[in-house]
C-alpha cells in the first residue's frame, strides 16, 4: 500500500499526532488534515477499496464530485428561469452544490497533504491537468449559472501570445 517517495519514505495513512507533539496546528494544518483523513476513507470506502498507492486523478475527480451533495452554494441549471441572474426574485429546485472556490482551497490543501505524506511531486493526483481543467470548468459554469462575469486577471507576460479560450463545455471524463 505504501508508495516509494524520494527520501524512501510511505505514502502514509493519517495517524494521531504523537503525545509529545503539544502544539496546536494552524487552523489551515487542522483543516488540511481532516481533508487528507476524509480523502482516505474516501478511497477506503470505494467499491472496490483503493490503496493510496494507486489513486489517480479519477479517484481524486469522483471524490468532488461525491463533495457536491454536502454543499450550499446555489448552482442554476440551464433550463431554470433564475439561470444567470445574480439574485433570483424566488426560490427554486435547483441544486446546492460545492462553491468553486471551496474546491480550488480543498485541492490546494489536499495535494500539500499527499507530498507531506510520502508521496511525490511526479505522482500527485492533486495536481493533474484534468484536476485543473475541472476546476476551471465549475468556476466557467457557476459564474454563467449566477450570472457573475468571471474576468481573467491580465498576465503582462502574456500579452505579447495568442490567448486560449476559457470556455468549455461540461465534460465529465477526463483523462489523467
Amino acid at each position: 500500500m505504501a508508495m516509494a517517495g524520494n527520501s524512501g519514505k510511505g505514502l502514509a495513512e493519517p495517524s494521531m499526532l504523537n503525545a509529545d507533539q503539544q502544539e496546536i496546528p494552524s487552523r489551515y494544518e487542522s483543516q488540511k488534515r481532516r481533508d487528507w483523513i476524509a480523502f482516505v476513507q474516501y478511497l477506503k470506502n470505494y467499491r472496490p477499496p483503493v490503496p493510496l498507492s494507486r489513486c489517480n486523478c479519477n479517484h481524486v475527480l469522483d471524490f468532488l464530485r461525491y463533495l457536491d451533495q454536502f454543499g450550499k452554494t446555489k448552482v442554476h441549471l440551464q433550463g431554470c428561469m433564475f439561470y444567470g441572474q445574480p439574485e433570483p426574485p424566488a426560490p427554486c429546485t435547483c441544486p446546492l452544490r460545492q462553491a468553486w472556490g471551496s474546491l480550488d482551497a480543498l485541492i490546494g490543501r489536499l495535494r500539500a497533504a499527499y507530498e507531506e505524506n510520502g508521496g511525490t511531486p511526479t505522482t500527485n493526483p492533486f495536481a493533474s491537468s484534468a484536476i485543473r481543467d475541472y476546476l476551471r470548468e465549475v468556476r466557467v459554469y457557476q459564474a454563467k449559472a449566477r450570472g457573475i462575469p468571471y474576468k481573467k486577471k491580465k498576465n503582462p507576460a502574456a500579452n505579447n501570445q495568442g490567448t486560449i479560450g476559457v470556455e468549455q463545455s461540461g465534460s465529465s471524463m477526463h483523462s489523467c
